[in-house]
């Protein structure tokens, strides 16, 4: 019964203080959402209407697609459609190889992480340089994203103190203060930005009728991207779009609060053209987007706007860290999302879950996330990964709860497991559940006894 995700979060385990550590941090990153939606009486309102809003994109995605387009060119924004991961970096690369780029800075941007764009690039001979605090410090520790907004919040400042150290970033050594280690990274960027040629972002919201490019930070890195270097690139899944700026004050509402409990990001930025004497660009992905669109119980995995919100509230996550999924994207709805890229390859994911549906509870889209694990849970069988033991318990627990005559001699009988020995019930190979929790005690008498014999007051 152990997964990849199971085995890897065994040994992440092992780390308690870290994991302790990762666990409330996270935590009280979900209890200042629940404190900022409590201050406005329309919260659920506005989760209702923003699902409506994405159903009503994602089922005139053609429509808005077009229109969004058509209101980029008309200001010069040179629009590119890719199909999945390869076209977009082949367009990115050969967009800065005609401008004879050598190095380029980035705001953080998750769907260039779906591509892999920064090795594409590496590989090609352009310096790639993260420019979000979090995913620098992982760029030169080699690490990858652990959150889909705060990547990297489980490492802590001693170990970037150390690092700096040893890039040269930092100038005195032991000095672990958080504002002397941003003062030093402040420093060191700047000269990446006055030294790059082009600057790429993601895009939060792409806004149809008027063909506002939305990147929401609090670090100001993405108006540095786009104003040092004279070529802006966009990188933006066909998802994003939002019919106008109505629609987009309802997300903008939900967005922060629930990603970070905030009221809003510090910075805002709408991009419309390039900026005078410069060019830009805008690639839109689809990678299997139009895909998911048919998929009549999965579609709503589009109306996710990566705040984060689900990875916050889950108990598995926050234990287990983004280090033990298999897919870029950790949480409830990366194991959504992986089973909807490549479902041979991450099903073991969606053991990841206690389908408590916190994450149903949290989303400000209605995504559903936890919902749809439990979907996914049962076409395991259909692809040919369903656990065999489990498949086994299943039978037997169905063929027990279907006979009452059965049943009731089982619960006779139940107390006797009392006197086997409670370290017989933690073999990892047939009891893997039993490690880390104790043997339950059956009671002398049934619940359907004591009630039967008015036994119950």
């Amino acid at each position: 019964m152990s997964t990849k995700h199971s085995l890897a979060a065994h040994e992440i385990l092992k780390d308690k203080e870290r994991v302790t550590r990762h666990d409330q941090t996270f935590w009280s990153v979900r209890m200042k959402r629940d404190l900022m939606a409590s201050h406005l009486p329309e919260w659920e309102e506005l989760r209702n209407h923003a699902s409506d809003i994405k159903k009503h994109t994602i089922t005139h995605l053609a429509d808005y697609l077009e229109q969004f387009a058509t209101n980029l060119e008309s200001r010069g924004v040179i629009v590119h459609w890719a199909k999945d991961a390869d076209e977009l970096n082949e367009m990115v690369y050969g967009i800065l190889e005609t401008h004879k780029v050598t190095k380029m800075v980035k705001s953080k941007s998750m769907l260039t992480e779906e591509c892999g764009l920064n090795d594409f690039l590496i590989q090609r001979g352009i310096d790639v340089v993260e420019t979000d605090l979090g995913e620098r410090i992982l760029q030169l520790m080699n690490e990858h994203p652990a959150h889909i907004v705060m990547p990297a919040i489980h490492i802590t400042r001693e170990e970037v103190g150390r690092m700096f150290e040893e890039k040269g970033i930092s100038k005195e050594t032991g000095n672990y203060d958080p504002t002397y280690l941003t003062r030093c990274a402040r420093h060191h960027l700047r000269e990446e930005f006055m030294e790059a040629q082009a600057g790429l972002t993601g895009c939060n919201f792409g806004v149809a009728k008027t063909g506002d490019i939305v990147v929401c930070t609090n670090e100001g890195n993405a108006d540095m991207s786009t104003s040092m270097p004279k070529l802006h690139i966009v990188t933006m899944g066909l998802e994003k779009l939002v019919p106008d700026y109505e629609s987009l004050a309802v997300f903008q509402r939900l967005l922060c609060r629930c990603g970070t409990g905030q009221p809003t990001t510090t910075y805002t930025s709408h991009f419309r053209q390039a900026r005078p004497g410069g060019e830009m660009h805008v690639v839109l992905l689809d990678n299997g987007r139009s895909d998911i669109v048919a998929d009549p119980q999965h579609w709503e995995t589009l109306k996710c706007i990566r705040c984060g919100a689900c990875m916050n509230t889950c108990p598995v996550y926050r234990r287990s860290t983004g280090a033990s999924y298999t897919y870029f994207i950790p949480g409830p709805i990366g194991v959504n999302l992986g089973m909807l890229k490549d479902p041979q390859q991450h099903s073991e994911n969606v053991s990841a879950c206690t389908l408590c549906l916190s994450c149903d509870t949290v989303c400000p889209a209605e995504v559903a996330p936890g919902s749809q694990i439990y979907y996914w849970r049962q076409s395991l069988e259909a692809i040919g990964k369903a656990d065999k033991l489990k498949k086994m318990m299943s039978t037997g627990m169905k063929m027990l709860y279907s006979s009452p005559s059965l049943y009731t001699t089982a619960l006779k009988f139940a107390p006797l497991a009392n006197y086997i020995p409670e370290k017989l019930t933690h073999f990892s190979t047939l009891n893997p559940w039993g490690i880390g929790h104790a043997k339950p005690v059956f009671a002398k008498k049934s619940f359907h006894e004591m009630w039967k014999k008015g036994e119950l007051k």
